[in-house]
């Protein structure tokens, strides 16, 4: 088995968080980085990868379907139709808001 380690450079790239997300979370024990002999992290990334993992099951995706008029509640079904079989076609969490004949 290969062990992969990363920079926090490369896991804050990889997790898509900040270096200093990374060093908060190792404050606060969520994620354990080895440290070299001059005192660097290196992160495992099979760690990294079920941290993702958790990270991308948390998002709630919005979906937003908006139609200008009452007249209009047919086209505003299809629209909320389509947006959740994308939504549930790519396993997204999901919440559909609707609105109808809203202005600025």
């Amino acid at each position: 088995m290969i062990i992969i380690k990363l920079t926090i450079k490369e896991a804050s790239e990889y997790l898509g968080v900040a270096k200093s997300t990374l060093r908060r979370w190792e404050d606060e024990g969520k994620i354990k980085p080895e440290r070299t002999a001059g005192g660097h992290r290196r992160y495992d990334k099979s760690t990294l990868i079920s941290l993702k993992n958790k990270k991308e099951n948390k998002k709630l995706t919005i979906g937003y379907c908006r139609v200008s008029s009452s007249d209009q509640k047919e086209d505003l079904e299809r629209q909320i139709k389509t947006v959740s079989d994308y939504c549930s076609a790519r396993g997204y969490q999901f919440k559909i808001i609707k609105d109808i004949g809203s202005g600025l």
